[in-house]
């Protein structure tokens, strides 16, 4: 299936490894024109070697507003515009209500919520020049189905779902598709963090595995591949009567209808 992205141009936060650095790849392997981020210059680099094809690429933190608009300003002078933003930068802070912080939740809304927020405004004046304009933002299952054990996660997602289908209606008449994937649970390098502060005494594999068997239907993690194939999708010309669309790779994750 040709999905039309050749010689699209997109952004791609948080680009420098996991679910970000596949969905690099994939559109670089449909003919786009790619420009990634993240925080870590050595991870940036080490990334964009990695990949197949030419790869602008600026250190930025998405939770400094000067940050994003360089990244999106240097971009888009190298790429010669934008066409597709790819909202994926993230990271976890697990922990039920008890365990989190005033400065937990205020980092999770910051790089979850206010990054896409961020990202979108920056954009913006390049997506309205597109002729073909797409946002997809990675979110992820526990937006809609709540659990106690990634409390701030199941709370800001939801937010960011919100977020998702308001900018689809106020900005579908300029043509802007914007769209959400949901992730159950993928193999990222961010489960060493969840690994390290829920179940440190215990071998990854094993933690990995339990909840998979507990909360997964097909009984195991997803690859990022697997999810980096519906963003690409959703960037491309077929998907050209989608937006405000929020589609699981879960796994059969989600306990909703």
């Amino acid at each position: 299936m040709d999905l039309g992205l050749a010689g699209r141009r997109a952004l791609v936060t948080g680009g420098s490894k996991g679910i970000g650095l596949a969905v690099a790849a994939e559109l670089l392997a449909e003919g786009a024109r790619v420009a990634i981020c993240s925080r870590n210059a050595a991870e940036l680099s080490a990334a964009a070697q990695s990949l197949d094809g030419e790869v602008f690429h600026q250190v930025a933190d998405v939770t400094d507003a000067a940050s994003v608009q360089s990244f999106v300003d240097s971009a888009a002078a190298a790429l010669g515009g934008v066409d597709i933003l790819v909202n994926n930068a993230g990271r976890a802070h697990p922990g039920d209500f008890e365990t989190l912080s005033d400065e937990d939740w205020r980092a999770d809304l910051d790089v979850k919520l206010f990054s896409q927020i961020r990202c979108f405004r920056a954009a913006l004046p390049h997506l309205r020049a597109s002729d073909s304009p797409r946002v997809v933002n990675v979110n992820a299952v526990y937006a809609r189905q709540p659990d106690p054990a990634f409390f701030a996660t199941t709370v800001v997602r939801a937010a960011c779902l919100n977020l998702n289908k308001a900018l689809a209606q106020e900005f579908g008449a300029d043509g802007i598709l914007v769209n959400s994937v949901n992730i159950g649970f993928v193999d990222t390098p961010q489960w060493a963090n969840i690994h390290a502060r829920r179940a440190p005494d215990t071998d990854r594999g094993e933690f990995l595995d339990s909840l998979a068997a507990a909360e997964v239907p097909l009984g195991r993690f997803g690859h990022v591949d697997e999810v980096s194939g519906l963003v690409a999708f959703l960037a491309g010309a077929r998907a050209s009567y989608i937006t405000g669309a929020v589609i699981d790779v879960a796994g059969g994750m989600g306990k909703y209808v």
